[in-house]
């Protein structure tokens, strides 16, 4: 199990471990002791951060939302101006990092979307923790002439997760695709959506 602790703060530290364990143990092997060795810390130091187990899961969901979106580099997507070419790099590359630097947090966050599905607070918690990507999503799509932004946004994500799920978890996990391989197919999701509504000069 490998934990980030280089200039991290106590409850980062603390989220970072319970994210690491989560890949590697499974829901059943997180609790606040397990956390606790597992990252060096003084017994209890964990239950002080975080008193419940779902306020150990709710810290877990939003650290894993902050490294997520360093990994995806939201602020590096471009802009609608970029035209179509550019909107598919851009999310090819996010999609690949995802793929080869981000397996650990990819299997925690399946982790905790299942738990979610039997904890309503947790699934609350979880659906606005990565709404930040889905609302900038939306947002690009629309702006690039998308006739149901919400509907086209929903393809595009459940894209990305069935793919990161069968090279994570899935039957795939030994041929993680190229990032050609990733872009030829976001190119093919998106000229159906787009093609002919792209706004003009941005093809």
């Amino acid at each position: 199990m490998s934990v980030r602790t280089t200039g991290a703060s106590r409850a980062d530290l603390v989220a970072d471990t319970a994210l690491a364990l989560l890949a590697e143990r499974g829901m059943r092997g997180l609790t606040h002791r397990a956390v606790d060795e597992a990252a060096g810390l003084p017994q209890g130091s964990t239950s002080n951060l975080a008193r419940t187990r779902l306020a150990l899961l709710e810290l877990a969901v939003r650290r894993l939302a902050d490294r997520e979106a360093r990994v995806l580099a939201l602020h590096e997507l471009p802009s609608p101006e970029g035209g179509l070419d550019a909107l598919v790099d851009g999310l090819a590359l996010a999609t690949h990092r995802s793929l080869t630097r981000n397996r650990e947090l990819t299997v925690a966050r399946y982790e905790l979307a299942l738990e979610a599905t039997r904890r309503p607070e947790l699934r609350t918690y979880f659906d606005a923790a990565g709404a930040r990507f889905r609302d900038q999503l939306t947002t690009l799509v629309t702006a690039m002439g998308s006739t149901d932004p919400t509907r086209h946004a929903l393809s595009l994500v459940a894209w990305a997760d069935g793919l990161m799920l069968s090279c994570v978890a899935g039957s795939f996990t030994a041929n993680t695709p190229s990032p050609d391989a990733v872009r030829t197919s976001l190119r093919e999701l998106l000229d159906g959506m787009l093609g002919d509504r792209v706004m003009p000069g941005a093809g």
